[in-house]
């Protein structure tokens, strides 16, 4: 990895990790469609700013627009979608533990798309890190029966962030840079989840408080829009299964996060899973790109 890819990685951790306790709390507020909407109508206006800043294009072939809409699709609006609804039944750090599945999907993923077996070491790497996460999520699976609907809910979820991370990473290969890619696919999945609302019946209200205001700039600017700029960037330069495995290391920062929030409370064999996941992100970090 090169000195680049440190810091885009060392963003995403940081990025995501803190995004997770601002979802949460716009859970029961407003429609989680309605909240999505306006987090990626302002992540799209800055992406589409800093797109013009740069001197990016803009302009693309009808077929490139078809991968932006299904990024849209994929990325930016049913992953979300799905995190919000199953985030009632769990803490904060436990939805970024569900999360953390992406890297094995990842892997998955390009395995077959390329009809080409994954690289031994990485599987290697992702199966102890999500060992760990099972460690660390399995005392509330174990009490809760909604938390297994909302696991479910994660889990289809994951799928469609890892099936746009393949869309993204063919469009960065016919060199379309990625806050071009992410500014249409950012705009693509806020009309998208507008549909969505709209069909729903939901009303396109905002809540002015703190939090939740608060929680909404956040999400849109670093969590959307630097966040997702530099995981994607990663996809293109280290493959999608290596960058994948940032989904596996700030789980654990986000359940430190809703340690000192929410009140999680740690048990011992959450403490070996947390270390199965360094002892993973170590094997990886050693393993070179697909």
């Amino acid at each position: 990895m090169l000195r680049r890819d440190h810091l885009n990685y060392a963003l995403v951790v940081f990025g995501w990790s803190t995004s997770w306790l601002p979802l949460k709390w716009q859970v029961g507020i407003i429609a989680p469609e309605v909240s999505l909407v306006w987090r990626f109508a302002i992540a799209a206006l800055l992406c589409y700013l800093l797109v013009c800043l740069k001197g990016l294009p803009l302009r693309f072939p009808l077929r490139y627009h078809i991968r932006f809409f299904l990024m849209g699709v994929f990325i930016f609006s049913t992953n979300f979608m799905l995190y919000y609804y199953a985030s009632v039944h769990l803490a904060s750090g436990l939805l970024a533990v569900a999360f953390s599945a992406a890297s094995m999907v990842n892997i998955l993923m390009v395995s077959a798309l390329t009809v080409r077996p994954p690289r031994l070491s990485q599987l290697v790497a992702s199966a102890i890190g999500l060992g760990g996460i099972i460690l660390i999520f399995w005392p509330e699976l174990d009490v809760s029966n909604k938390a297994w609907i909302s696991l479910m809910l994660c889990t289809a979820g994951t799928i469609c962030f890892c099936s746009g991370n393949q869309i993204s990473a063919s469009t960065q290969k016919d060199d379309v840079p990625v806050l071009s890619a992410n500014s249409w696919g950012m705009m693509y999945g806020c009309l998208f989840m507008a549909v969505i609302a709209l069909v729903r019946g939901h009303e396109f209200t905002v809540v002015a408080s703190w939090t939740y205001l608060g929680g909404l700039v956040w999400l849109s600017v670093f969590s959307s829009v630097i966040a997702f700029a530099c995981y994607l960037s990663l996809v293109g330069s280290i493959g999608a299964g290596k960058a994948g495995y940032a989904t596996v290391v700030f789980p654990v920062f986000a359940l430190m996060i809703s340690t000192m929030v929410e009140g999680y409370v740690w048990t011992g064999v959450g403490i070996i899973g947390i270390a199965c996941v360094l002892a993973g992100n170590l094997i990886m970090a050693r393993t070179k790109a697909t």
